[in-house]
């Protein structure tokens, strides 16, 4: 049964040591360059079509796959080989997609890491090459070629009665498998002025990184224009480049601020919470029914000298209920962390289960302060 007592009493030491922890916890502080991100500058997304060879009968069937059949058709025309008109019933060969993120200021030359993904019906690409493939951007234009032997984390392996598939087989990457043709043109150093961008939008945090950018260079050039974005203008006289300006702040360290929120993810009993959560008063009891019900079916057989007697399953069924739980309500004080209080519900061993059904009665209620997402 819930024992009151040692409830209060490992809340009360939970939450002593919260608070003491808390002023700790309150002043860590960030740097700016790992809470905020430069407009303009980010990934582009590449894809492209493409054919891996080599594989060792693992490849697409030509049947269901008449796009690889086409594809291997083109290239060997384009290779001076005419292959029309013939039946090919290669087993080696699968067609794929080839994705890959080009990083921001990327020249040409640069080797980046490729993605391939098999389309058809490849049962593995352990083996393969991928030929040489032109990766597009959004505006159709390529930006890189990517060509490489293919290395896959899983594998594939079968007999006549049975067959075991460990991790994605029909899908691998390429390792500085992409060479860069076209760069994206993006010039830093001469701008004039620049927006900073916040991972977490947040009033608090925005103001924060403008006064301490503002302070640091003795010149109000940083102004918070919403919560997730600051405007950045280079200060009159400055004779230094914007690269060097954002060198010169990105090192400096402020207190991000961030709203009260508790993750749940309730098909794996995962719960995370931030460290300002609260509650208020609230009276709590928990219970949970256990209904069991076990079959012992019985065999009945007739006597030995009984005419027309038949054996028959008789069942039998046990059905019992058992409820657990509070035998009481048990009311918590307000101002209580919502830390302190999962960690005593945690110390008398109560599940995940019932936590998460705690936390969303809580919220339900309007006694938990905080942004319930449920995943």
């Amino acid at each position: 049964m819930f024992n009151t007592l040692r409830f209060f009493t490992i809340l009360a030491g939970m939450f002593l040591a919260a608070t003491f922890a808390a002023p700790e916890s309150m002043a860590a502080k960030s740097r700016i360059k790992d809470i905020i991100s430069i407009e303009g500058i980010r990934d582009n997304q590449i894809l492209g079509y493409g054919l891996v060879v080599g594989l060792n009968g693992t490849g697409d069937t030509l049947r269901n796959a008449p796009y690889t059949e086409q594809s291997l058709t083109a290239m060997l025309e384009r290779l001076g080989v005419n292959a029309k008109g013939t039946t090919m019933r290669p087993e080696n060969i699968a067609a794929v997609m080839v994705t890959a993120n080009l990083p921001a200021f990327s020249r040409q030359g640069t080797r980046i890491d490729v993605s391939v993904s098999s389309m058809g019906d490849a049962g593995d690409l352990k083996g393969g090459t991928l030929l040489a493939t032109p990766l597009m951007g959004a505006d159709g234009e390529v930006y890189v070629v990517a060509q490489g032997a293919v290395a896959t984390a899983g594998f594939s392996a079968s007999g006549e009665a049975g067959s075991v598939v460990q991790g994605v087989p029909t899908a691998g990457r390429i390792a500085n498998g992409g060479i860069v043709e076209r760069e994206i043109a993006f010039e830093l150093r001469d701008m004039g002025s620049l927006k900073l961008s916040l991972h977490n939008p947040d009033f608090t945090t925005a103001r924060r990184i403008s006064n301490a950018i503002n302070g640091y260079l003795k010149s109000d050039i940083a102004r918070a224009l919403d919560p997730a974005t600051i405007l950045l203008a280079r200060p009159v006289g400055y004779n230094l480049s914007m690269v060097e300006l954002l060198t010169d702040i990105e090192q400096l360290t402020v207190i991000p601020e961030n709203k009260a929120k508790v993750v749940i993810d309730e098909r794996t009993g995962i719960i995370v919470m931030g460290s300002d959560v609260r509650i208020n008063s609230v009276a709590i009891a928990q219970g949970n029914l256990v209904i069991t019900v076990s079959e012992t079916p019985q065999v009945s057989q007739p006597n030995a000298f009984a005419q027309g007697g038949q054996t028959e399953v008789v069942p039998r069924s046990d059905v019992s209920v058992e409820e657990t739980g509070t035998d009481r309500l048990a009311v918590l004080p307000p101002t209580v962390t919502l830390q302190a209080l999962v960690d005593g519900l945690n110390a008398l061993e109560i599940s995940p289960r019932d936590m998460i059904s705690i936390l969303q009665a809580l919220k339900a209620a309007g006694a938990m302060q905080a942004e319930l997402v449920v995943m």
